[in-house]
C-alpha cells in the first residue's frame, strides 16, 4: 500500500483514542479550559452517563469571533508560548476540542466582556459548519452530544451509565480540590446534584474545600503538610494512621495544581504510611507539589495524567520525609470515627432492642434482662440486679430510707465522689495527659483509662508491639547494620545500566549490611549480607533493588525487609494479652505511647486505643 496523507478528520479520530478515553475525559478537558479562561463559576450537566449529553458553562473570558474557527482547529492554543518548558496552565496542546468534534456533535457558545453579542460554531464528525450569531452571557458554553457516534467501536468499551458518571463526579471533583475559589456544580438527569460553593483562597478556606470533597470527617482526622527541600515545595493534608479507606481512591496529588495519577507519588504515600497502615488499608491524602515547570514533564501522556520529575529521588524523598516527620510531631491521636463507632455498638438497634422498658410501660427490667441476655441467666441470682427487681423487700417499698439504707447509701457513691476530691497532685497531672490516668485493667487485656473530658481503652500487647518496634527500628537505623560474610561471594549478572546503579548507592546498601561492588561491565559480586536476613535468596533481593532504583533512585526495599523482620520480633517479644499489669506498669505503658511516634496504631496497622469522650457518653445515657 502506498504512503498518503491522512485526512484532518482521521487524524483528529486517532488523537481522540488517546485524549477522549470516556465521557469523564471530556468533562475534564472542558473543565480546564474553562479554568484556563479564569472562570469563577464552572456548571456541568450530563445526561445517559455522559454519552447523550455534556454540556459545560463558565463564566471566563471567553473566546472572541474571530478565534472560533481556530479554536476547533488542531493544535491551536492560547496557552502556550515558545518554550516548552515553561507550561504554567492546564492545557496546552491543542487537541481536546477537535478530538472532541471528531466523535461527537459539539457546539461551542461564547461571548467575551467587550462584545456586544455571542457567536458559535458546530462540529459534527469531524464536520465543521460556519460561525454564526448567537445570544449569551459572558463565558462560554460548550454542549457535546451523541459522544463516540462517530467511532461504534469505541462505545462497546463504555460501561454502564452509573459507572460513567460515577468517573465524572471523580474527575470533577479532582479538580474541584485545587481551585477552592470556584464554584463547581455538577447535574442532570442521571445523577443527583453535586454543588460545591466557592471559597477563599486561605488555608482554611482550602480545607473547607477538602472537606466538601472529602466529607467532614477528614480536617479533624489529618495532619497538615508544609516543606520545602531545594526548591520544591509540599503543601496538603495527610490522615493519621488511624484513619484510613480500604482503596486509593481518596489520594489526591497535585502538581502546580495540575490533578495527576502518577506511580512516583502513589509509591511515596505507601513508603511513608508503610509501617503504620495494613496491607489492605490506604492513607486519606491531598498533596500539592509546587516547582519550576522547567524540572518537571507533563507532556508525557496526551491525557497529562502523568508527569516525569527531572530529579525523582528528590520528590519521593521530600514526600515520604514529610509525612513521617509530620506523623511524628503530631504525636498520638485517635480517629474520631472510631468513638463514633464505638457508640453505635453501645447503642442498641431496633432489631436487637426488643423490649420498651417500664418507661414505656410495656415489661419490668426483669423481662427485659431475660430477653436481652444470654440463656440460662437468672437475675435473682446475680450480683448485678437490676435495681427495680425484689425492691418490695427493702425500704423503698415503705416509701423512705430506714437507718441501714441511709448508711449504705453514705457510704456508697457519696463517699467515693469524697475520695476522688482527694486525690493527688501527681494523679491531677495524669488526668490532663493525653491518654489520661489508668483506672483499670479489664480482661487481662484492655487498659482503661480516664482523661479530663474521656475515657479511653487501650490494648495492651498492640501498644507495647508498637513500642518494641520503634525501639527496634531505631536501634537498626542508628548505627550500621550487622552483616555476615558470605564463604564465597555471589556473582550476580545484571544489565550494565543495572550494575552502575547498585555500585553509585554501594554506600548506602553497606550500612543496611549489603556489602557489593562491581564485577565486570554488566556483573556485580556480593560478599556479605545483613545477618538479619538469615539465608536468603541474594540475586533476587539484588535484582529487586536495582528495579527499585532504576524506578525511584531510592533502596528502600532492602530497608523495608530489615524492618518487617523488627516488626516480626517486637511482635513476639512485646505484653502478651492476658497478663496482669499493676497500675504502675499501665501508666508507664501510656506515657511511654505518648512519646513515641505512630503509637495510635501497631505494626498491623490495627488501633492501639480507643478514646470515648465524655459528651459522647452523656448522649449515651440520654443526658444530652
Amino acid at each position: 500500500m502506498p504512503i498518503r496523507q491522512l485526512s484532518e478528520t482521521m487524524i483528529n479520530q486517532i488523537a481522540a483514542g488517546e485524549v477522549i478515553e470516556r465521557p469523564a475525559s471530556v468533562v475534564k478537558e472542558l473543565v480546564e479550559n474553562a479554568l484556563d479562561a479564569g472562570a469563577g463559576r464552572v456548571e456541568i450537566v450530563t445526561a445517559g452517563g455522559g454519552l447523550n449529553l455534556i454540556r459545560v458553562t463558565d463564566d471566563g473570558s471567553g473566546i472572541p469571533e474571530q478565534e472560533l474557527a481556530l479554536a476547533i482547529a488542531r493544535h491551536c492554543t492560547s496557552k502556550l508560548t515558545e518554550d516548552i518548558h515553561d507550561i504554567r496552565s492546564l492545557g496546552f496542546r491543542g487537541e481536546a476540542l477537535p478530538s472532541i468534534g471528531s466523535v461527537s456533535r459539539l457546539s461551542i457558545r461564547s461571548r467575551t466582556a467587550t462584545s456586544d453579542s455571542a457567536a458559535e460554531i458546530g462540529i459534527e464528525g469531524g464536520r465543521v459548519s460556519a460561525v454564526r450569531p448567537a445570544a449569551a452571557n459572558r463565558g462560554t458554553t460548550v454542549e457535546v452530544r451523541d459522544l463516540f457516534f462517530a467511532t461504534p467501536a469505541r462505545l462497546k468499551f463504555m460501561k454502564g451509565e452509573r459507572a460513567e458518571s460515577s468517573a465524572t463526579s471523580d474527575v470533577v471533583k479532582r479538580i474541584a480540590i485545587a481551585f477552592p475559589a470556584v464554584r463547581f456544580t455538577l447535574a442532570g438527569s442521571d445523577r443527583s446534584t453535586l454543588e460545591l460553593p466557592a471559597t477563599d483562597g486561605s488555608a482554611e478556606g482550602s480545607l473547607r474545600r477538602v472537606a466538601q470533597v472529602m466529607g467532614a470527617d477528614f480536617p479533624d482526622n489529618s495532619i497538615a503538610i508544609d516543606a520545602m527541600r531545594e526548591g520544591v515545595h509540599l503543601t496538603g493534608h495527610v490522615s493519621i494512621p488511624s484513619f484510613t479507606r480500604a482503596n486509593a481512591l481518596q489520594q489526591y496529588a497535585y502538581v502546580n495544581g495540575r490533578p495527576v495519577r502518577d506511580k512516583l507519588i502513589a509509591g511515596a504515600i505507601r513508603g511513608a504510611f508503610a509501617d503504620v497502615l495494613p496491607r489492605d488499608r490506604h492513607a486519606v491524602t491531598v498533596l500539592f507539589l509546587t516547582l519550576d515547570p522547567a524540572i518537571v514533564d507533563v507532556n508525557v501522556h496526551p491525557a497529562k495524567a502523568d508527569v516525569r520529575f527531572r530529579d525523582p529521588g528528590l520528590v519521593r524523598g521530600l514526600i515520604v520525609g514529610s509525612v513521617r516527620q509530620a506523623l511524628a510531631d503530631a504525636g498520638i491521636r485517635a480517629a474520631t470515627t472510631g468513638a463514633a463507632g464505638m457508640m453505635s455498638a453501645f447503642r442498641p438497634g431496633a432489631a436487637s432492642y426488643g423490649h420498651g422498658g417500664p418507661a414505656n410501660g410495656h415489661r419490668s427490667y426483669d423481662a427485659a434482662y431475660r430477653a436481652s441476655s444470654p440463656a440460662g441467666f437468672d437475675p435473682a441470682r446475680s450480683s448485678q440486679r437490676p435495681l427495680d427487681m425484689g425492691f418490695e423487700e427493702t425500704g423503698f417499698a415503705r416509701g423512705g430510707f430506714d437507718e441501714n439504707d441511709q448508711a449504705a447509701f453514705d457510704a456508697g457513691p457519696l463517699a467515693s465522689a469524697d475520695a476522688r476530691a482527694g486525690q493527688s497532685e501527681a494523679a491531677e497531672t495524669l488526668l490532663g495527659a493525653v491518654l489520661g490516668a489508668a483506672r483499670a485493667q479489664v480482661h487481662e487485656n484492655y487498659i482503661v483509662a480516664q482523661t479530663r473530658d474521656s475515657l479511653v481503652i487501650v490494648d495492651q500487647h498492640a501498644a507495647h508491639e508498637r513500642l518494641v518496634y520503634e525501639a527496634l527500628k531505631n536501634a537498626l537505623h542508628s548505627r550500621p547494620v550487622p552483616s555476615q560474610m558470605l564463604l564465597l561471594p555471589e556473582i550476580i549478572d545484571l544489565p550494565e545500566e543495572d550494575a552502575e546503579r547498585l555500585a553509585m548507592h554501594s554506600e548506602t546498601l553497606a550500612r543496611f549490611g549489603l556489602g557489593i561492588e562491581r564485577f565486570g561491565p554488566g556483573a556485580v559480586a556480593v560478599r556479605e549480607t545483613p545477618s538479619m536476613l538469615g539465608e536468603t535468596n541474594v540475586q533476587q533481593l539484588v535484582r529487586d533493588l536495582a528495579d527499585e532504583i532504576a524506578d525511584n533512585d531510592t533502596v528502600d526495599t532492602l530497608k523495608e525487609r530489615l524492618d518487617k523482620i523488627a516488626a516480626t520480633m517486637a511482635c513476639h517479644g512485646s505484653v502478651r494479652s492476658g497478663r496482669l499489669l499493676k497500675a504502675e506498669e499501665m501508666n508507664a505503658l501510656l506515657r511511654q505511647m505518648e512519646a513515641t511516634p505512630g503509637s495510635g496504631t501497631c505494626n498491623h496497622g490495627r488501633p492501639t486505643y480507643i478514646e470515648l469522650k465524655l459528651a459522647d457518653i452523656e448522649r449515651l445515657f440520654g443526658r444530652r
